[in-house]
């Protein structure tokens, strides 16, 4: 399996560079004979090459299995003229990542404030309210005048029918039930043709239950008792929030793992952004980058049908459990490692079998 590996922006290279020994471990002990491309983009490429990706990374990243992309300074890419390019977005937008896929469940030996729960939030990942990514050139924010501004949402029947596939596919590895979260209340014609897709995609799946929140009441649901939940399927903005918060309720959204796949290719990345206040100090949480990098693995071998990339990926995931059970962790999650400490932790538990 050929993977690309962009460190990133700001605490990328910390966190990259653990999950890097990670992956390396993991190879090694299930004869995965990973090959790791390394890479740059964001700030590093714009001081290079004069802009954030190449039209040569890209290349290199669709020849690949897979990519590893690192926490991204996004905030600081303003002006696509100059070369400054959300990394996150072009990736996404150029490999057609429409399924980001984002996992949240409590962990033995840290506070469950709101009780034991395991969820995945399923979000559309290439339109809605994203201004970036729905048109083919530009973006969907227009000034008006001075003083008015107009965002274009948009939303397709091929992108609900896929993203309501995803998610009914995932929930019956799981246990069997969909959310589905909306706003069609008010948007009354695309979430109610959203909603309508999720449900004739569920007629395939009788086995699955399916349900429906507007998506202010399910914030609400949601802290107050997020084990009522298995998989959770919505539109781009929505699942941007929700999946945060879903992250954050587990303990940490250092906790989020976040894959971004799509017919062909997959894309693992930490839920969080760079941290550029904490970078260089070896205190940032690597485990969102981890487990990203074990849902990736467990993308391939489902994929490509090869039981030893799902045995690394599920291996990954119980040896972070029994880290931070043990208190093999930064302190954001009750430890007192660093973020180098932590990666050493999770290797030697990966090594041991």
């Amino acid at each position: 399996m050929k993977i690309v590996v962009i460190p990133g922006d700001g605490i990328g290279p910390e966190t990259m560079a653990t999950t890097v020994d990670v992956l390396e471990a993991a190879s090694k002990r299930f004869n995965l004979n990973l090959d790791l491309q390394h890479d740059i983009a964001g700030h590093e490429s714009l001081k290079r090459n004069g802009a954030t990706v190449t039209p040569e990374l890209l290349e290199k990243v669709r020849a690949a299995d897979g990519l590893m992309l690192g926490p991204m300074a996004t905030y600081d890419f303003k002006d696509e003229a100059k070369g400054e390019v959300n990394p996150s977005k072009f990736f996404r937008k150029s490999l057609d990542l429409y399924a980001n896929i984002r996992p949240a469940r409590t962990y033995p030996g840290m506070p469950a404030r709101l009780g034991e729960f395991d969820l995945v939030v399923v979000r559309e990942n290439t339109e809605g309210f994203y201004a970036d990514r729905n048109v083919e050139s530009g973006g969907s924010e227009m000034l008006i005048t001075p003083d008015v501004v107009i965002s274009l949402r948009r939303i397709t029947r091929l992108c609900c029918e896929r993203i309501a596939r995803s998610a009914f596919e995932l929930a019956m590895t799981r246990k069997k039930h969909v959310t589905i979260v909306h706003k069609a209340n008010v948007l009354k014609i695309a979430d109610g043709m959203f909603i309508d897709i999720c449900h004739q995609v569920g007629k395939e799946f009788p086995e699955v239950t399916i349900d429906d929140f507007i998506v202010d009441a399910m914030m609400a649901h949601v802290v107050r008792a997020p084990q009522r939940f298995d998989v959770i399927v919505t539109t781009n903005m929505f699942g941007d929030i929700l999946s945060d918060l879903t992250a954050e309720l587990s303990g940490s959204l250092g906790l989020g793992g976040s894959l971004n796949a799509g017919t062909d290719h997959a894309m693992g990345q930490a839920a969080h952004g760079s941290a550029p206040d904490i970078a260089g100090q070896n205190i940032a949480n690597p485990f969102s980058l981890i487990l990203s990098a074990a849902m990736l693995l467990g993308w391939y071998g489902q994929r490509k049908g090869q039981q030893a990339f799902n045995d690394a990926a599920a291996a990954i995931f119980d040896v972070v459990a029994d880290a931070i059970a043990a208190g093999e962790a930064t302190r954001d999650v009750g430890g007192k490692l660093g973020t180098k400490e932590t990666g050493e932790a999770v290797v030697r538990r990966l090594a041991a079998g």
